[in-house]
């Protein structure tokens, strides 16, 4: 019976926490035992779960990230005890996720990992992994990475430091994440699967695997009750998710857009801060973060229209989810944003666009949303149904072991 072990920052919470326990089920299911060791925030797993340090191993972390842009080289304890729980469990395949979040060693893993020899999967959701500090840099146009990161102009940006580190973190990156012989990058976009052939990763061998959603939950969802209750009948919603919503997320654009839509419609931004909340103008409702999938399910159902105007993406669960509940999808010409949008089933438009955005809409809500809805959702089943895209990781890891054994 074969052991993966999944690292992560979070379990089952947040789209890499849902991610890495969905493929813990998987394998589960066909006879494996499955581990997730995290960092943070734990929530209830079907696998067996390693907390890797403390919350206070969390705040050093912090602490050394804001003051030296130490990020992922403090947490040796933390990395050090977590090592010695893998010689415990002896995992066949172990499987990286997001390994920045405050909560672990790299260049402790990595010589770790390159003597221990068993094929490791790192799936990147981002671009932190080949670059000197940040996570992306679409935003800002920033090419360093593909020779030498120096002089970040976004060490601000998370993870925020007030000191620039980009020039050491891009060399002690570039010689420990070479350490690993035996390792497959699953890159969630083609758009970040090509940013890696121009990386100094690019001699690992990449494999795409789109992330999946869970169509029995996100579907189409009778409204109406729901919609007088929440005095959406009116009017026709035009609907934005994220975690985080900035300017990069487009909640400017939003800003803007409300002011050239007609009042017959209304923009409900789900995710937004307090704060952010009590700023909208008239025409926004602002609605806090839910990790419920049932809530979600129905603002998407609800949604004449799902709009991510982001400007910076690798690959946005939100499209999904929008469209495996039946709702067109429009976005800006942005990462791996367009990869899940046809013609049939939304639009894309250019960055900053807010006319086009506009227009967009307007084409979109005017005609019957069931007219969209059966395509929209034939989309997600036929190719980002979670089931099928996690199996893809089960394939990916017989694979290695069969090759590991000849």
């Amino acid at each position: 019976m074969p052991t993966l072990l999944q690292i992560n920052t979070v379990v089952n919470r947040g789209s890499t926490g849902r991610i890495a326990e969905d493929i813990g089920k998987v394998v589960t299911a066909n006879g494996w035992t499955s581990y997730i060791a995290y960092g943070r925030y734990i929530r209830p797993s079907q696998s067996n779960l390693i907390r890797i340090g403390t919350q206070c191993d969390v705040y050093k972390h912090v602490l050394q990230t804001r003051l030296f842009d130490k990020h992922g080289l403090c947490s040796e304890s933390a990395t050090v005890k977590l090592i010695s729980d893998i010689n415990i469990i002896k995992p066949d395949i172990i499987h990286l996720h997001n390994i920045h979040g405050y909560y672990l060693n790299y260049p402790i893993l990595f010589r770790f990992l390159g003597e221990y020899g068993v094929p490791v999967v790192w799936t990147l959701h981002d671009c932190w992994a080949f670059t000197g500090h940040c996570t992306n840099f679409s935003f800002i146009g920033c090419n360093k990475w593909k020779n030498f990161c120096c002089d970040c102009i976004q060490k601000r940006c998370y993870p925020a430091s007030f000191w620039d580190g980009s020039k050491r973190n891009y060399l002690l990156k570039k010689k420990y994440f070479v350490l690993v012989e035996n390792l497959a990058l699953v890159p969630v976009s083609t758009w970040l699967q090509n940013l890696l052939s121009d990386s100094f990763l690019s001699c690992y061998p990449t494999r795409r695997i789109y992330n999946g959603v869970d169509v029995d939950a996100f579907r189409p969802i009778p409204i109406e009750g729901w919609i007088y209750e929440k005095g959406f009948s009116e009017k026709k919603m035009v609907l934005g998710v994220a975690n985080n919503w900035d300017n990069r997320k487009g909640l400017n654009d939003f800003i803007e857009l409300r002011k050239i839509l007609t009042s017959d419609y209304i923009v409900v931004l789900v995710g937004l801060k307090e704060k952010q909340i009590k700023s909208l103008p008239e025409g926004i409702i602002g609605i806090r973060r839910t990790d419920s999938v049932e809530d979600l399910a129905m603002y998407y159902s609800a949604a004449s229209v799902f709009v991510n105007p982001t400007w910076e993406d690798n690959f946005p669960t939100v499209n999904l989810e929008a469209l495996a509940c039946g709702t067109p999808v429009i976005t800006y010409r942005t990462g791996g944003s367009v990869e899940a949008v046809t013609d049939e089933t939304g639009f894309i438009v250019e960055q900053g666009d807010i006319q086009g955005l506009t227009r967009a809409i307007y084409e979109m809500s005017s005609k019957d949303k069931k007219e969209f809805e059966g395509v929209c959702r034939k989309r997600v089943l036929d190719y980002f149904n979670k089931d099928d895209r996690y199996s893809d990781y089960l394939n990916l890891y017989n694979n290695l072991l069969l090759n590991t054994a000849t």
